[in-house]
């Protein structure tokens, strides 16, 4: 969630409740149960890191004084960082979306460029793991004793789930790549 929020300052100073709206925008349903409280916990940690600076913007009439805040310098090293980062094989598909939208909307990088480095990594550590279940003894369908003396079938089903679920999140990336292409060409269009 900071990484995301940081990011969305980086496109322009925020007050905390458009940061929630653009946050709950980019989530879609997912974002529904967004507190608005968990933004200013999350922008006063930010605050105290050093990567976020707040001033007081004088309200109107109808409006009480508010805050705008700010990424300092090393905030925006910090958003860098981010963005060159690859989650796989633990990601958080709900904060590498926030990535993907926050990249586009502060012009920080290229969300389809992101879903590439996403799609390499995924990709080589798919290839570690198919060599693994390679190298795998073939179960034979009997029951075998593992260390501790629990019968079980042994890695290789472990292998088999982290590569499935590795194909699923590569035809995910696919659709994401599609979306953010189809964005691209709509933007260039209009």
């Amino acid at each position: 969630m900071q990484d995301a929020v940081l990011a969305m300052l980086a496109k322009e100073p925020s007050h905390g409740y458009q940061l929630h709206a653009r946050l709950r925008r980019s989530l879609g349903p997912l974002g529904e149960s967004m507190n608005r409280g968990q933004i200013y916990v999350t922008l006063a940690r930010l605050e105290r890191a050093g990567l976020v600076t707040s001033e007081r913007e004088d309200g109107l009439p109808e409006r009480p004084e508010r805050k705008v805040h700010a990424l300092t310098p090393a905030g925006q090293q910090r958003v860098a960082a981010w963005l060159a980062e690859v989650g796989w094989p633990k990601p958080d598909l709900a904060e590498f979306h926030l990535k993907l939208a926050a990249a586009a909307a502060a012009r920080l990088a290229d969300p389809v460029e992101l879903v590439a480095a996403q799609r390499r990594e995924l990709l080589r550590r798919l290839r570690e793991a198919q060599q693994a279940a390679l190298a795998e003894p073939a179960h034979t369908g009997s029951a075998r004793t593992e260390p501790g003396g629990m019968a079980g079938p042994g890695a290789g089903l472990l292998l088999e789930g982290v590569m499935l679920r590795m194909r699923a999140d590569l035809r995910w990336l696919d659709a994401c790549e599609r979306a953010w292409s189809r964005a691209d060409d709509e933007a260039e269009d209009g």
